[in-house]
């Protein structure tokens, strides 16, 4: 339990940091946030991808006398949920009916809390957080429908370009590539930040939140998946690879590399449940600035980075990504709530050597899906391909922002 007083002056001493250290690079996602009293607005995504930045332009603009409090402080390890009753002692005494939680999952039982604001009535619930449970569906029950979720992602390309005053060009394609979107790294170039950061990910965010005692693998494990994204993994085969001795230990690494935002396992489209469950997995990262700073491969890897980079784009966009493979293989096959958005073909540069493979792969899914249009996305590369009634259009990434 934690007495009133540490968690009126916990609150004050951080809404003062926060307002004083966030970044001052402003979020463009702040201009499509649902604000409605009669629902918590939660946002989700990896630390350090802008939340604080994204909570004080909310504070400035629109929230200045909002309650506000970071549940991962180390003076409020022991909060109970009874000490929400504190907290509305608090936000009584200030007069206010914003309230702004950063981290809140930590407390077991904090939907509950948040459902009773709401219930009040004329309660601003804000919720941010690390960590992908508070977008799930089990949330969903909890809070009976009473939430709108948002994703907040590293900066976008198009973001990139802006704060690094550069032309969305071929060539700052290659720059964000290289340095992906995390806005402190930005700012200071030095890759120390990236490898601290996953480290900081993986043993405060996973090792201590789910318990894991062999750091050691988790770690060889996250190595691997940085060194290979855009290929397919299994739990299975990474057992042997890297010498753990259950597949459901590997499995369980999955869940909580994912539930943390740092990678992400595309599944083989399938309209069997069961089968996209057992087919190996594409692994993509949440960064490709990350996987250029941690990445073990000896070669740039460009095409799978590139790949990775694309993946991202349209995952921004829409939540539900497979990859297809027959005879063939489709990289990305893009979904939203009411279909088949998108057929997305990715190769780094077109060649003779690999032209007919990448055509035919998309191909193929066109046909299957009997989707007339897709596009294939290079790095400089504009052209068009007609087949049978199909059409291909090559497209450099640059032109999707």
């Amino acid at each position: 339990m934690i007495s009133k007083d540490l968690l009126r002056e916990v609150a004050n001493n951080q809404k003062s940091d926060l307002q004083r250290n966030a970044s001052v690079l402003e979020r463009s996602e702040i201009k499509d946030l649902p604000l409605l009293r009669s629902h918590a607005l939660i946002i989700s995504g990896i630390r350090r991808c802008g939340k604080s930045t994204l909570l004080v332009q909310l504070l400035k603009e629109s929230f200045p006398e909002a309650f506000y409090l970071n549940f991962e402080d180390p003076r409020l390890y022991g909060f109970e949920v009874v000490d929400f009753q504190k907290i509305d002692k608090i936000i009584e005494e200030y007069e206010v009916k914003d309230i702004f939680f950063d981290e809140v999952q930590v407390v077991e039982g904090w939907e509950r809390y948040v459902r009773q604001k709401l219930d009040q009535g004329d309660f601003q619930m804000v919720i941010t957080g690390s960590n992908a449970s508070l977008l799930s569906r089990e949330l969903g029950t909890k809070l009976t429908g009473r939430h709108v979720t948002r994703e907040l992602f590293p900066f976008s390309f198009a973001q990139f370009c802006a704060f690094s005053e550069l032309k969305m060009s071929s060539e700052s394609t290659l720059d964000y590539l290289s340095l992906g979107g995390f806005p402190e790294y930005l700012k200071s170039r030095k890759q120390e930040l990236l490898h601290q950061f996953l480290d900081d990910l993986l043993l405060r965010d996973i090792a201590v939140r789910y318990g894991v005692r062999d750091i050691k693998s988790l770690q060889n494990l996250a190595v691997y998946l940085i060194s290979n994204v855009a290929k397919s993994v299994s739990g299975n085969n990474l057992r042997k690879t890297l010498e753990i001795k259950a597949t459901s230990t590997i499995m369980e690494y999955f869940s909580y590399l994912e539930e943390s935002w740092l990678f992400f396992f595309v599944p083989k489209f399938s309209y069997s449940q069961r089968k996209q469950l057992i087919n190996a997995k594409k692994v993509y990262a949440i960064d490709t600035g990350l996987v250029t700073a941690n990445s073990r491969s000896f070669s740039e890897d460009l095409g799978r980075r590139f790949e990775n980079m694309v993946f991202l784009h349209f995952r921004r966009l829409y939540p539900e990504i497979y990859y297809f493979t027959e005879k063939g293989e489709c990289d990305l096959v893009v979904f939203d709530r009411n279909g088949l958005v998108e057929l997305v073909q990715v190769c780094y540069e077109l060649n003779p050597d690999n032209l007919k493979r990448e055509l035919n792969g998309l191909w193929e899914a066109m046909k299957y899906f009997d989707k007339k249009e897709a596009i294939l996305v290079t790095l400089s590369q504009e052209d068009e391909f007609e087949k049978d009634g199909y059409r291909i259009k090559v497209v450099p990434f640059h032109s999707l922002a």
